[in-house]
């Protein structure tokens, strides 16, 4: 017998994916999986609840398309490069779901908010596969840089998705162009700060970044 959990998670990925956020109700969600309402509500109160799913899987997927580039090294730039690059693809199927979305998820207050509470899962393992690119990238990220450096990606990153979700070019052209342009800037950036001249400022940036996290 499949599990009834994973079912209902599969049913609404996928009516999310055909239909939309807006479209797809608890009730519609039951109905295709073949369940009752009350089965479905079981498992999950709502479909935030299922968005978090959703968040979860996509960070799972994208660990996944990058475990075998990572233990292999390379710069800074070129790990962030082809990471990005193998999240735009996890995310493909999802766009047109992300393209509606996207201003439900920016309101404040939202449970869908990368920011919410409620994303914190999703939100961690994002962080995490970053801190796992800049910590593997040779040369090495000096130590104070390398240990912001991870959520300072994730920020980007969400600028990156929200640019990509609105990139009327074929087959997201315009974002490619602006990662496999960004990541080596990101790189450069990251190399000149071990001069002198710039290291005060970049420990101011680091220390204002903290702050406003707290």
């Amino acid at each position: 017998m499949p599990d009834t959990r994973a079912l209902v998670v599969d049913t609404a990925l996928r009516l999310f994916r055909e239909r939309g956020y807006e479209a797809t109700t608890m009730r519609l969600v039951a109905a295709e999986a073949g369940l009752s309402v009350g089965n479905a509500y079981y498992y999950f109160p709502g479909k935030d609840a299922l968005v978090q799913e959703l968040y979860r899987r996509i960070q799972v997927e994208h660990r996944a398309a990058v475990a075998d580039r990572l233990p292999r090294g390379g710069t800074l730039e070129q790990r962030l490069t082809g990471t990005w690059l193998a999240g735009l693809a996890v995310m493909a199927p999802y766009r047109s779901f992300g393209a509606g979305f996207v201003s439900r998820a920016i309101r404040p207050g939202e449970a869908a908010s990368p920011f919410s509470d409620a994303s914190s899962e999703a939100r961690e393992l994002a962080v995490h596969l970053l801190r796992d690119v800049v910590e593997g990238a040779r040369p090495a990220v000096p130590g104070t840089v390398a240990r912001e450096l991870p959520e300072l990606l994730w920020l980007a990153w969400l600028g990156v998705t929200v640019f990509w979700l609105n990139d009327p070019t074929p087959d997201a052209g315009r974002t490619r162009r602006l990662v496999t342009g960004a990541a080596p800037l990101i790189g450069r950036l990251v190399r000149l700060s071990r001069l002198p001249v710039l290291r005060t400022t970049v420990t101011d940036v680091l220390a204002l970044v903290e702050d406003v996290r707290r």
